[in-house]
């Protein structure tokens, strides 16, 4: 079969031949549709997520961990955590029995394989608890799950939206009520957090942005502040900060994972309104749609601007 097969750590992926995968005892081989291309699938393959060496241990290798495709069966469905060396970025792949769920009439393959990334931005209600007329700062408002983040948070019904994010002409195309550029001073950037009071925070950067943000929410002098309920899911501006006690003791911020909320039914909610908006129409996906013969190219690319690098198996 084809694939794009990675034959090193921190290498690019090429179009190669590759061998078959055969299902073992308890697995299936699935005929892969659409794979999305996410900042993690690269952390994964330079090495530099936690659970690299378990998800690659060794090389040549498929990148992907994720994506939609069909049963023999011929049943469209998402599927995850294929075995290794078989990453979703193939012809074929094989998962065990199980790590695969239906895919909703009318939702396109390309389309599906961004519906997880809608689910983060559900976690301003799942985790935070959105209520409508609530104030929301998307803190990374650029990238495609931050740009979802700020769709999902008007038909939430937010009463006011804020954007974050480094680059101006991106920012005021994303219909916010109110942006930030994050790449100036400290200063600066803690006066622009200053002009707005935030009910909740979708943080898709963490690092230096949130830690001024954190500061700026301190009172100025002693006093109960409004809640600000933070909820915590990317780290694309650095993967630590420094949080003064002083900026939780009496400024009111409550921090969150984003995985709370998503038991006991909060997933299988938050995954049926997604559907519901994609079906009507009323959440949208900016993708770049590829062929897998591409990838060397396409990998590489840093000219998407928030489109979601979506790999089909359609010209193949």
């Amino acid at each position: 079969m084809k694939a794009a097969v990675l034959h090193e750590r921190g290498g690019v992926p090429r179009y190669e031949d590759f061998p078959d995968p055969v299902a073992g005892d308890g697995e299936v081989v699935i005929e892969v549709l659409a794979t999305a291309v996410e900042n993690v699938d690269h952390a994964v393959a330079d090495g530099t997520h936690y659970a690299s060496d378990s998800m690659m241990p060794a090389f040549p290798a498929v990148p992907c961990f994720d994506g939609i495709g069909r049963l023999p069966d011929g049943r469209v469905v998402g599927f995850g955590n294929p075995r290794p060396p078989y990453g979703a970025l193939a012809e074929r792949t094989v998962v065990a029995e199980g790590h695969y769920g239906p895919i909703p009439d009318g939702i396109d393959p390309a389309t599906a394989t961004v519906l997880s990334t809608a689910i983060t931005g559900m976690s301003m209600k799942t985790a935070a608890g959105l209520q409508p007329g609530e104030t929301v700062l998307v803190q990374g408002a650029t990238g495609v799950a931050g740009r979802l983040a700020v769709r999902i948070a008007r038909l939430l019904g937010a009463g006011r939206v804020v954007a974050s994010g480094r680059d101006d002409a991106r920012l005021n195309a994303l219909g916010a009520d109110a942006v930030i550029n994050t790449a100036v001073s400290d200063e600066e950037l803690a006066e622009a957090y200053h002009r707005e009071a935030y009910d909740v925070v979708v943080d898709f950067l963490w690092g230096r942005p949130t830690e001024v943000l954190l500061r700026s929410l301190i009172p100025a002098g002693f006093s109960f502040a409004k809640p600000t309920r933070l909820v915590q899911i990317g780290e694309s501006a650095g993967a630590e900060l420094t949080v003064p006690a002083s900026a939780l003791r009496t400024s009111g911020v409550e921090i969150y994972g984003a995985a709370r909320g998503l038991d006991g039914g909060g997933m299988a909610e938050a995954y049926g309104q997604v559907v519901s908006w994609t079906r009507e129409g009323a959440l949208t996906y900016d993708l770049h749609e590829a062929n897998l013969s591409d990838i060397e190219t396409d990998w590489q690319r840093t000219d998407l601007h928030g489109r979601r690098l979506v790999v089909t198996m359609r010209g193949q």
